[in-house]
Formats: C-alpha cells, structure tokens, sequence
C-alpha cells in the first residue's frame, strides 16, 4: 500500500475512533461533542504523522526524538480540556468531557503510530465506561449526591413549576435550574438535584416522563 494512501487511512480511522466517543457525548448534550472529538483526534493523528514525516528525514543525521512533536499533545490538549470544565455554585461539570478528550487525543496519537489495536481497544473501553458506569452508579447508589437531569419538554405556561413541584415530592433538593428555548414551543430544562439515596433515580427519570408535556428525560 502506498504510503500516502496509509496516512489518509490513518487519518480517516483517527477521525472515525474519535467521533465514536464523541458521539455519546453530544447524545448527553455535553459542551464537546461529535465534531470536537473527531477534531482532537484527526488532529493528534496528522501531529504523530507529521513526527515520523520529520524523523525520517533526518534519521542517521541526528539523534533527534520523533516522539518529542507528538508529547506535546498530551500537555497542550489539557487546555482544551480546561474549558469544558465549569463551576456553576458548588457544582462542577464538564470534567468527564474533558478526560475525553484527554483519552480521543491519545487515541489519535496512537493510530497516527500505526497501534490499531491500542486505539481500537481504548475506544471500546472508554464508550463502555462513558454509557454504563453511570447506570451501575445509579443501580448501587454510589457516585457523587449531585445529578444533572435534562428535560425537554413543550413551552407551556406553569411548566417549570410542574416539573420543580414533581421533584419536591421526592424530597431531593434542586440545587440548579437552567432553561434553554430549542425552538418556538419546546424548552430545554438542566436540572441539579442533590439526592440522599442514587437509586430513587430511575424512579424520577419515570415520573418526570409522565409529566403532561414532557418529551424525553436524559441523565447528564
């Protein structure tokens, strides 16, 4: 196979490996999503191309390191990262998404080497981690007390207070509220409730379901 034709393949599995994980993060409505993934990886892939481009044009001229350009990523992806990362009161959101994108960069780094089966694999792994860990947290109890409850619903007068008085029957304490419009009548509703006890989750994921107007409940 020529060589070029094994660089854009590369390129194309890097960007490929890296939409995978973001795609579930842009399902959960995270600030990087599908196309900041496949970006992160796409990008790591072309630099770790790029350094075995360079090596091999001074190879025997010099004891220059090929893995030096490519270091670089791991340290530099971590400000990427950084803005993905928000406080908002005592809630902090976002650090899942940014070790995403730490664990995508590495993805692309390690197919820009030619290690399928590291990125392959790493790629599982992480979606694996990303879709069921919250489920086992929520089944057991265990993780933080705080949860982000996306709601989306029909914009219709008293809506919010339906939904807010619903979660006060479950005794957790709304911490946060945010609404966002998505089109002329359908509302976007982030919600951070502190529980006492994870597994009564699914039960209120279902009772905010069978709110009247209420489209989809999603966990963040």
């Amino acid at each position: 196979m020529p060589a070029e034709l094994v660089e854009v393949v590369r390129l194309s599995v890097a960007a490929f490996l890296g939409g995978v994980v973001g795609l579930e993060r842009q399902q959960r409505h995270k600030s990087a999503g599908l196309r900041t993934h496949i970006l992160v990886s796409l990008g790591s892939c072309l630099i770790m191309l790029i350094s075995y481009k360079l090596y091999a044009g001074v190879q025997g001229l010099t004891n220059a390191d090929p893995a030096r350009l490519a270091a670089q990523v791991v340290s530099g992806i971590g400000f990427l990262g950084a803005g993905t990362i928000m406080k908002e009161g005592l809630t902090i959101k976002g650090l899942t998404t940014a070790a995403s994108l730490w664990v995508v960069a590495g993805v692309g780094l390690a197919v820009g080497a030619g290690y399928y089966v590291g990125a392959v694999a790493t790629t599982v792994l992480s979606v694996l981690a990303l879709t069921f860990l919250p489920r086992f947290e929520r089944l057991y109890g265990c993780g933080p007390s705080q949860v982000a409850i996306a709601v989306r619903s029909v914009d219709k007068p008293g809506q919010i207070g339906r939904i807010g008085s619903y979660l006060g029957t479950k005794n957790v304490a709304i911490c946060d509220i945010k609404i966002d419009e998505i089109s002329k009548n359908d509302i976007y509703v982030s919600v951070i409730v502190d529980v006492t006890d994870r597994r009564i989750i699914p039960d209120i994921v279902e009772g905010l379901k069978g709110i009247d107007g209420v489209v989809d409940v999603q966990l963040e």
